[in-house]
C-alpha cells in the first residue's frame, strides 16, 4: 500500500522531470499524492553549472530530489562523445548530490545505470557484482560517472548521515521514448528502421553487430514505479537493481519487432559494428524484497504499445 501521508508532505524535484522516464515518473508521483513536484528542466537549469544547480535548490525547496538527468544514448553516441557523456554526467551528479545535502534535502534518489556493471558480468547480475570488473569499452565512461553517484552517496551516508540511494534501472523501453537514429536504444531504433522500411517500401533493414548479445527490458512505467516505491520504502546504502529478470538475444528481439510491426523484407546483419556487452540480465530479488517491486509489463504487449505510439506520432 501506499503511504499516503508520507507522500501529502514530500516537496520533490525531479531533474530530468520533462524527459522520457522522468514524465512517467511525475505522473507516478502525482497519482500517489505528493504534496509538490518541481520539474527541473534541462531549458531551465543546467545542471553542469554550479550556479544553476544553486539557482534551482533556492527557487525549489525540497523535501526529497529523485536525480534523472542524464546525457544518455544508444552505443553509436556513447562511441562518438565519451569525453562529453563522461563529464556531463559526473558534473550533474556530484553538484545536484552536493548542494542538496547544503540545502537540507532529506532524502536523494540516484538513478545510475546497468552499464555500470563490468562487462563480463556472471549472470544474473547481482549487486554484488558491481565492482568486480571494467565495464564494457564502448560505455564505460558513462557508466563510470553514474556510478561515482552511489559512491559519493555511501561517503555522504557514512559522513554527513545523508539518506541517498542508488537505484540501477535496465534498459527502458516504452511510449515516448527517443527515436532519433543518432542517439536511440536499440527498441526505438529497431522499431523505426522497420517502419521507415515499410514506409518506403525497402526489402531490408540492418542490424547492429551478429545478433548474440542478450538485453533485458523494463517497461518505462515500471521502472517509475519502482522508483517511487524505492523513494517511499527504501533507506539502505546497498544499490538496487530495477529490471524485469527476462533476458532475450539481439536476434531475438529483431525479429519480434519485425513480426510485430509487420516488416517482411530481410534482417541484414553489419558485423563491422560493436555488439556491446555480451549478455545483461538482473537478479532483481532485492528489489523485491526491500521495497515490494516488481515489473508486471508483458514484454511483447509493452513492444506493442511503443510501436503503435511511434505510428500514431508519425501521422501527426
Amino acid at each position: 500500500m501506499t503511504d499516503t501521508t508520507f507522500w501529502k508532505n514530500q516537496r520533490v524535484i525531479v531533474t530530468g522531470g520533462a524527459g522520457f522516464l522522468g514524465q512517467n515518473v511525475v505522473r507516478e508521483l502525482g497519482s500517489r499524492g505528493a504534496g509538490e513536484v518541481y520539474i527541473a528542466d534541462k531549458d531551465c537549469y543546467d545542471l553542469r553549472q554550479e550556479s544553476d544547480v544553486l539557482r534551482m535548490y533556492q527557487e525549489n525547496p525540497a523535501t526529497m530530489v529523485i536525480h534523472l538527468a542524464a546525457t544518455v544514448g544508444g552505443i553509436g553516441i556513447n562511441r562518438e562523445r565519451p569525453g562529453s557523456f563522461f563529464y556531463d554526467n559526473l558534473m550533474m551528479g556530484v553538484l545536484t548530490l552536493e548542494h542538496a545535502r547544503q540545502a537540507g534535502v532529506e532524502k536523494f534518489v540516484s538513478i545510475g545505470t546497468i552499464c555500470a556493471y563490468p562487462k563480463f558480468t556472471p549472470v544474473p547480475f547481482k549487486e554484488d557484482d558491481l565492482w568486480n570488473g571494467y565495464p564494457e569499452e564502448t560505455n564505460a565512461p558513462y557508466g563510470l560517472a553514474k556510478k561515482m553517484l552511489l559512491v559519493q552517496g555511501q561517503a555522504y551516508r557514512q559522513e554527513y548521515d545523508f539518506n541517498a540511494i542508488y537505484l540501477l534501472p535496465v534498459n527502458l523501453y516504452g511510449p515516448g521514448d527517443n527515436f532519433n537514429p543518432r542517439s536511440s536504444h536499440v527498441i526505438p531504433a529497431l522499431i523505426k528502421k522497420c517502419i521507415d522500411a515499410q514506409n518506403a517500401g525497402a526489402d531490408h533493414i540492418v542490424a547492429w553487430g551478429d545478433g548474440s548479445p542478450t538485453r533485458e527490458f523494463i517497461y518505462v512505467e515500471d521502472a517509475a514505479r519502482g522508483i517511487v516505491l524505492a523513494a517511499e520504502r527504501y533507506n539502505d546504502p546497498d544499490p538496487v537493481n530495477l529490471g524485469s529478470g527476462k533476458e532475450i538475444s539481439i536476434k531475438d528481439l529483431v525479429e519480434l519487432v519485425v513480426e510485430l510491426t509487420g516488416f517482411t523484407g530481410e534482417i541484414r546483419w553489419d558485423t563491422t559494428k560493436p555488439n556491446g556487452q555480451p549478455r545483461r540480465n538482473l537478479d532483481t530479488t532485492r528489489a523485491k524484497e526491500r521495497f515490494g517491486f516488481q515489473a508486471q509489463m508483458d514484454f511483447r504487449e509493452g513492444l506493442a504499445r511503443t510501436i503503435e505510439q511511434y505510428r500514431t506520432a508519425q501521422r501527426v
